[in-house]
């Protein structure tokens, strides 16, 4: 809002190689600021690309971002090229870089018929993986059937380009699942390679038992002797050898040149691969690798060059000049070869560009003398090799500006006496203002001592007084005109407690009064706070707080501890503290234990240089034995009004030999001290004088040097106390000088302080500090030198060669070169990394979770050049930055880093539960896991039946596809428990399993056998009314017989057979459980002995016989339903009484 004419500057664009996914929407960014906000328009492959003509593009508005709408089904592959943008308003023209656009491709593999292959055990072999060319490159990785991936050791490795290699074969490499797999990355799809079989033959099937030949080590990568790589500055070197050999060599490495650079340097690959990270030119020379074993060894050599793509050593920065004024472009770039450097002005090479009579371009730098008002524009820089180039856009801004100054008008700062006041002045104009300070009257320019000015205009007092409140005024001035502003500075009176509360001891159930009064100034209001063992006060109403106590009644054991009383204003506060002692209460009503009374009767005796003798006369006790005397003195001299303590001496005493110090006015009295608390002080002894002793004994303590700005150096020290200054005139001598640097102190004497400043020091250098007292009898002793350090700064610099080393799915470890001491500005304090999650890896992540995680902090101590990320979140892109920080706050950020965290195993699945419960089968409902870390590759379903006393069953085990959310289970048990276990898996392996328990439905049949029937109401009523029948019947029969009566029973048993002595069919039997000794068994007939005695078992068992076609069975609700049948069929005999019900000589055959 100040700066009304501003050119162009690139805020934001996309990387120079920009590989999109063809999944989704194209988004080219460019983004960019000025006054009047910039335009924007874009080229492609170096033509005008028209964006309102293509439909499918859309440009941001206010924004020079392109939208590219690929959802229809156009090809992302339409819209590959180089694009630019170009940002411009009336003051100039700026460019973003060449961006390449270019879709990520995963090709199929080739079809491709693999004959197995056979090779003799000892003997090397090279599985090719050969993958398709993808955009980027896939990453291969080696696995079986099962997903597993393949065991790799010093005898076989997988190479960088992706083929398997075995310095030699054994027969347990022998396997039909050697598979090569391809992982896309932008894609994140994978692509595999038909299987592979190989077969391993033993050398005893062709030749007696003798053991393999042995061999000595021959390369397999490189082939050849002599080999060369050529690398870019900070990149990744990584050479390769691997060699066969029997037994397996073992590989190493050496530098001819030079030492191998151990931070930066790893050996990977079982010793096969070195790797040098964050590449330098020193990295350059010549490389050896040795493959050895018993037999011999051989040697490879491998000539390392390295190159350097353009990289930045003064980028130019933007230039805000007044009309007349002179300024100057830099651009310097490293590189090898040498970059050259080409300059353009608001796009357009500046050859080509409109004449400047201020302009002068040398080389790598533009000079601009005398410019004028029309000569803004946007410059751009070129360094080029080829390698790659760098484009910095940086613009001259050409502003005539009269001064402004910003601060409000009339501001009132406020700050207590002796504390340091900062009173600003805010300023902007072009040229830059210069500023000026006058107080009240503007008769005189304020320089000098007690002053301190700032660069940003703002005016300091280190130490302020009363006589420093008033008006202040503030101007800036430059060639264009002046401004000025009016603040107001009011120094404050401190705010002390005088009155503090005592140590209180007291009984319980009585109360007690603290007393805490406070002097301040009289324009600030204070807030008193009471606190009790730096808690609040307990919620209690004999807690009463008033302006100037706090009173407790009826005090309780609880009440013990230490109570503070704060006063609070707006400026400052003071607290005091005193602690509270409760004791028991006197059971004896007739017995008072009271505070002691004054002593009395003060009296000086035997006076000396340095001492005097004081005695008294003790009070009343008040039943309550004296325990000490406190001695008091007040001197009038230094503190008048302020008492201190002296001394103590035991209750037993009343006399004190007291030791003085020198030109002090001593008062001296005596409080005396009992269990129950201190007595009343009594009256001062009349004003006792001690002489001058001449310089002061001691030097000032706790010396302390520290910048509290990055410009100066604040020394404090614990000033002597009146006892201490041996004379009147006591003063400070401060001496100082940069360590190293000056010989000669610096020295400035100050009296009635405690702090005094050094201004216009360099940030963090060491300095040595002396204090020394002295007073009108001259010095006092030598003092000692202490060393301290002028104030920090931010630092200027970030962390460079930021690189992340991912070492499992949740743990990362990033690296960083430390920043140089000097670009630290203070006391390193360590490095402060921020990361946060950007999005996670998986297609089906939901929207909630594709936002960005909220940013978190690790801080490493000390000088570090590493650390470790933990709690990670697996399969996700973070992106991290780091600063270093010292005592004054953090520097600026690294460029964001972007990295990834592999697959872990997958979260427990959602949820399991039946969707169908059978007999003898249940169907099962699972939910995916809400942390599925990775592409699911199935689930593993496992279950075991669980039987009433809680023992399982055999464990069975399902692997399901990751498509399958259900399954139906069968031949399961009814009425059986069943625990079953749930859990998805990646390639990473299974994770956490879902457990619940499910049962099979109980059969309603056998439910109802289940019943123990012979305990049932209604079946003894039953046995007992057929036990009823039977005894009739016999009746019946015994006196029909008496009688004389004639039946047909030989026609009866010749048409009905006895059906005891036929053969009975467990299929006629379906009367249910009752024999506990015949389980789930139907219960067979039985004869009933001739004697005529019905057994209860038998007669129970043999109802079923009186109906030969019927059943006899119990329903679901236990009721017979077995039921008499009239009507039977044998063998084409007809009954002699078909029509009717069996008669009681019919029932009586089957007794006799």
């Amino acid at each position: 809002c100040l700066v009304r004419h501003v050119p162009p500057t690139i805020t934001h664009q996309s990387p120079k190689d920009y590989i999109v996914d063809p999944r989704e929407n194209i988004v080219i960014h460019c983004e960019a600021r000025g006054k009047p906000h910039p335009s924007f328009s874009w080229t492609r492959n170096g033509i005008h690309f028209d964006v309102d003509k293509d439909a499918k593009v859309i440009m941001k508005p206010r924004s020079g971002t392109l939208v590219i709408d690929i959802s229809g089904g156009e090809k992302a592959e339409a819209y590959e090229g180089v694009y630019q943008c170009t940002a411009r308003n009336e003051h100039g023209t700026a460019l973003s870089n060449n961006i390449i656009i270019r879709q990520s491709r995963s090709p199929l593999w080739s079809k491709e018929q693999i004959k197995p292959i056979f090779v003799q055990e000892g003997m090397p072999l090279v599985l090719r993986c050969q993958p398709p060319a993808g955009l980027p490159p896939p990453i291969i990785f080696w696995m079986d059937n099962n997903f597993q991936r393949l065991p790799q050791s010093r005898r076989v490795s997988q190479g960088l380009n992706g083929d398997l290699y075995f310095s030699n074969v054994m027969t347990e490499d022998s396997r039909s699942d050697y598979i090569c797999y391809a992982r896309f990355p932008h894609t994140q799809t994978i692509q595999q390679k038909q299987p592979i079989t190989v077969r391993v033959f033993n050398s005893d099937v062709l030749t007696s038992d003798e053991p393999l030949e042995e061999r000595q080590p021959v390369f397999l990568v490189p082939s050849d002797f002599v080999s060369a790589k050529l690398v870019l500055r900070g990149q990744v070197l990584e050479l390769e050898c691997i060699a066969e050999g029997l037994p397996t060599p073992e590989i190493s490495w050496i530098k001819v040149s030079g030492e191998l650079p151990a931070k930066r340097t790893s050996f990977q690959n079982f010793e096969k691969t070195l790797r040098i990270v964050h590449v330098s030119e020193a990295d350059a020379g010549e490389y050896h690798c040795t493959a050895k074993n018993r037999l011999g060894s051989t040697h490879h050599i491998i000539h390392v060059s390295v190159k350097a793509s353009p990289y930045w050593i003064s980028a130019p920065q933007n230039l805000v000049l007044a009309p007349l004024e002179t300024g100057v472009l830099t651009c310097r770039a490293g590189g090898n070869p040498k970059p050259t450097i080409a300059w353009f002005m608001n796009g357009v090479p500046i050859e080509n560009s409109p004449e400047d009579s201020s302009r002068t371009v040398e080389d790598d730098t533009i000079i601009f003398t005398e410019v004028q008002t029309g000569s803004s524009a946007v410059y751009q820089c070129n360094a080029t090799n080829e390698y790659g180039y760098l484009l910095s856009n940086a613009f001259l801004n050409v502003l005539a500006e009269p001064p402004r100054v910003l601060t409000p008008l009339n501001t009132v700062y406020q700050v207590i006496m002796d504390k340091p006041a900062f009173l600003n002045c805010v300023s902007f104009g072009s040229p830059i203002p210069r500023v000026t300070w006058f107080k009240d009257s503007r008769s005189s320019i304020l320089v000098g001592d007690p002053y301190v000015f700032h660069d940003n205009g703002t005016l300091e007092i280190p130490v302020a007084r009363v006589v420093h409140s008033g008006k202040y005024t503030c101007v800036a001035r430059n060639s264009l005109g002046i401004s000025e502003n009016h603040v107001y500075l009011e120094v404050k009176e401190p705010t002390r407690i005088v009155k503090q509360p005592e140590y209180m001891v007291v009984q319980r159930n009585s109360d007690v009064v603290f007393v805490c009064k406070v002097k301040h100034d009289p324009s600030l209001i204070p807030t008193m706070i009471w606190l009790k063992d730096n808690g609040e006060l307990p919620d209690d109403e004999r807690f009463i707080v008033d302006s100037e106590s706090l009173t407790i009644r009826e005090v309780t054991e609880n009440d013990e501890g230490t109570y503070t009383c704060i006063m609070n204003t707006t400026l400052d506060q003071d607290s005091v503290s005193a602690k509270l002692s409760v004791v028991e209460a006197t059971p004896t009503p007739a017995v008072m234990y009271e505070k002691p009374d004054a002593p009395t009767d003060l009296e000086l005796t035997d006076p000396g240089v340095r001492s005097v003798q004081l005695s008294w006369i003790p009070g009343d006790e008040h039943n309550s034995p004296i325990k000490k005397f406190l001695i008091q003195y007040e001197d009038a001299l230094h503190s008048s009004g302020t008492w201190n303590n002296l001394t103590e001496v035991p209750g037993t005493k009343t006399m004190a030999h007291l030791k003085l110090s020198p030109y002090v006015h001593y008062s001296f009295r005596v409080l005396a001290v009992n269990d129950v608390g201190y007595s009343l002080p009594s009256l001062p002894t009349h004003v006792y004088k001690t002489k001058p002793a001449g310089t002061p004994d001691e030097n000032p303590s706790d010396i302390k040097a520290m910048g509290m700005e990055h410009s100066n150096l604040v020394i404090s020290w614990k000033p002597l106390t009146g006892l201490q200054s041996n004379g009147p005139g006591l003063q400070y001598n401060i001496m100082w000088r940069q360590m190293d640097v000056d010989k000669d102190w610096n020295s400035e004497t100050v009296a009635n302080v405690s702090k005094f400043v050094v201004a216009g020091t360099p940030t963090f250098v060491p300095y040595e500090v002396k204090v020394q007292a002295l007073n009108d009898y001259g010095n006092g002793p030598k003092p000692p030198i202490i060393i301290g350090y002028s104030g920090e700064d931010l630092p200027v610099s970030a962390p460079e060669n930021v690189w992340v080393r991912v070492q499992n799915s949740t743990l990362a470890e990033v690296h960083w070169e430390p920043v140089p001491a000097k670009a630290v500005r203070g006391r390193l304090q360590g490095y402060r990394v921020y990361y946060w999650k950007e999005r996670s890896l998986h297609r089906h992540t939901t929207h909630s979770h594709a936002h960005h995680m909220e940013q978190q902090t690790l801080n490493f101590t000390g000088n570090r050049s590493h650390g470790k990320i933990p709690g990670l979140h697996p399969y996700s892109i973070y992106l991290l930055n780091v600063r270093v920080f010292n005592g004054r706050g953090e520097g600026p950020a690294s460029s964001s880093l972007s990295f990834k965290t592999p697959e872990g195993v997958p979260g427990r699945p959602a949820f399991l539960r039946v969707t169908n419960s059978n007999l003898d089968s249940l169907t099962l409902e699972w939910g995916p896991p809400h942390e599925r870390n990775g592409h699911l590759t199935g689930y593993i379903l496992t279950y075991q039946s669980v039987n009433n006393t809680n023992e399982f069953g055999q464990l069975k085990e399902l692997v399901l596809p990751p498509n399958e959310t259900s399954i139906t289970l069968h031949n399961l048990k009814y009425s059986m428990r069943y625990k079953f276990y749930i859990s998805a898996k990646t390639l990473k392996g299974p994770g956490s399993s879902t457990t619940e328990e499910f049962a099979t439905i109980m059969d309603g049949a056998m439910a109802s056998r289940q019943v123990d029937i012979a305990t049932q109401g209604w079946f003894i009523g039953l046995m007992c009314a057929i036990a009823l029948l039977i005894l009739i019947l016999l009746i019946v029969c015994f006196i029909k017989r008496n009688k004389g009566g004639k039946y047909p029973v030989k026609e009866k048993e010749a048409a009905h057979a006895d059906p005891e002595v036929q053969p009975m069919k467990d299929d006629d039997i379906t009367f249910g459980e009752y024999s506990d000794n015949e389980d789930h068994k139907p219960l067979k007939g039985s004869r009933t002995p001739s004697s005529g005695t019905v057994k209860r078992d038998e007669s129970d068992d043999s109802l079923v016989d009186y109906g030969e076609g019927g059943d006899g069975q119990f329903n679901e609700d236990g009721s017979f339903i077995g039921q008499y049948s009239g009507k039977t069929e044998r063998d084409g005999v007809q009954a002699h009484e078909s029509s009717e019900a069996p008669s009681p000589v019919n029932a009586m055959n089957s007794f006799v």
